[in-house]
C-alpha cells in the first residue's frame, strides 16, 4: 500500500546552517521589537470592553440575524451619541424547547457625558437604558433581551493590571523552571525568546487594532507555554549533544541539535495551525480574536526557538560539560 502520511514529506538529517543567520535574524528581531514598543506607544491597543468599563446587552430577535441587523445595531449608537457598538453573535440556548437560538451582543464602551455629580456607574445605566430603548423603537416586538453587564472602570482597570502582572508571572517562573533544568545561561534565553513573542504579539494588535480583551491575555499565556514547550525540546537536545559531542565547536552543536529536532518542530506547528485556522475561519466572532492571537503566536514561537533562544547560547556561553544532570 502506497504510504500518503504527511511525517513521509518530513525532511530527515537536515544540515542547515541556523546559527549562521543568527546576525540577520537579530536585526529582524530588534527591529520587529523597536516597530511593536512604537506601534504601542503611538496606537496603543484596541482595548476591550474587559479592560475599558462599559456595557453589554444581549439580544434576540425572532429570526436569526442577517448581516443587515448586524450592521443596523452596530450603527444604532451613533444615533444615540454612544459612538458604534462593538457587535458579535452568541449561541443561547433555550432550555424549554432544548434548541440553541442566535442572539446578538452588543459591547458599549463609551458614556454619555455626565451631569452635576453623577458617577461613571449612573453613566453606564442610562447608557444601556438608552441602548435598549433603541433596539425596542429599531425591531419592536421582535427583541427579546437575555442579559444585561455593566463594568466598572475601577474594574476594568483591575483586570488591565492583573492581566500584565499575570504574563510577567508567567516569564518568570519560566526563567526559574529553565534555570534550575538546565543553566542560567538557557533561562536567559528562553525568558529572551518568550518576551521577543509577547512583544511581538502586543505590536500586531496594535497594528491591526483588533480588540484585546482577557480571551487575548488567555491567548499570550497560551502562546508562552507553547513557545516554551518548542524551546525546551530543542533546549534539551543541545544539552544531549553537548555532552556528547564536547570537542565539537558550539555553533555546529546548535546547528546540530535544531536540525535534530526539525521534523518534529514543522509537524507540531502544522498540526497546530491546522486547528487554529479552522478555528479563526469557522468559529465566529468571539473567538476571532484568539484564534488570530494564536495563529500568529505558534508562527513567532516557532520562530524564536530556532533563530533567538538558541543563537542567544552563543552570546553568553554554556557550560560544555552539560548542564545539571
Amino acid at each position: 500500500m502506497y504510504d500518503i502520511s504527511f511525517v513521509r514529506y518530513l525532511p530527515k538529517n537536515t544540515t542547515i546552517p541556523f546559527i549562521s543567520w543568527r546576525k540577520i535574524s537579530m536585526v529582524l528581531s530588534i527591529l520587529a521589537i523597536i516597530g511593536s514598543i512604537f506601534l504601542f506607544s503611538t496606537r496603543n491597543l484596541n482595548y476591550g470592553i474587559d479592560f475599558k468599563g462599559g456595557t453589554v446587552v444581549e439580544f434576540q430577535l425572532d429570526h436569526d440575524p442577517s448581516d443587515a441587523d448586524m450592521e443596523t445595531s452596530r450603527r444604532l449608537g451613533e444615533s444615540i451619541g454612544l459612538g458604534a457598538f462593538q457587535v458579535q453573535t452568541i449561541t443561547i440556548r433555550d432550555e424549554a424547547t432544548g434548541v440553541d437560538n442566535i442572539a446578538i451582543r452588543l459591547s458599549i464602551t463609551k458614556q454619555p457625558a455626565l451631569e452635576g455629580d453623577e458617577t461613571d456607574d449612573r453613566a453606564q445605566q442610562i447608557a444601556l437604558d438608552k441602548t435598549e430603548a433603541a433596539l425596542k423603537e429599531t425591531f419592536g416586538d421582535s427583541v427579546k433581551f437575555h442579559g444585561r453587564q455593566v463594568l466598572g472602570s475601577k474594574v476594568s482597570d483591575e483586570l488591565k493590571t492583573k492581566g500584565a502582572l499575570a504574563v510577567i508571572l508567567a516569564l518568570f517562573f519560566v526563567l526559574l523552571y529553565i534555570w534550575v533544568r538546565f543553566e542560567w545561561q538557557f533561562g536567559a534565553g528562553a525568558v529572551i525568546a518568550l518576551a521577543h513573542d509577547v512583544i511581538l504579539t502586543i505590536g500586531v494588535f496594535s497594528l491591526t487594532q483588533l480588540e484585546f480583551n482577557l480571551s487575548i491575555v488567555a491567548a499570550i499565556l497560551t502562546i508562552v507555554g507553547y513557545s516554551l514547550n518548542d524551546t525546551v525540546i530543542v533546549y534539551d537536545r543541545i544539552r544531549e549533544n553537548l555532552r556528547k559531542f564536547k570537542s565539537k565547536p558550539l555553533e555546529d552543536v546548535l546547528n546540530l541539535s535544531i536540525n535534530d529536532t526539525l521534523s518534529r518542530t514543522i509537524m507540531t506547528s502544522v498540526t497546530t495551525m491546522l486547528a487554529l485556522v479552522a478555528l479563526f475561519v469557522w468559529g465566529g466572532d468571539g473567538l476571532h480574536g484568539f484564534a488570530f492571537a494564536m495563529i500568529w503566536g505558534v508562527f513567532v514561537g516557532t520562530y524564536s526557538s530556532i533563530f533567538v533562544a538558541a543563537p542567544v547560547l552563543m552570546v553568553l556561553g554554556v557550560n560544555r560539560t552539560g548542564a545539571h544532570k
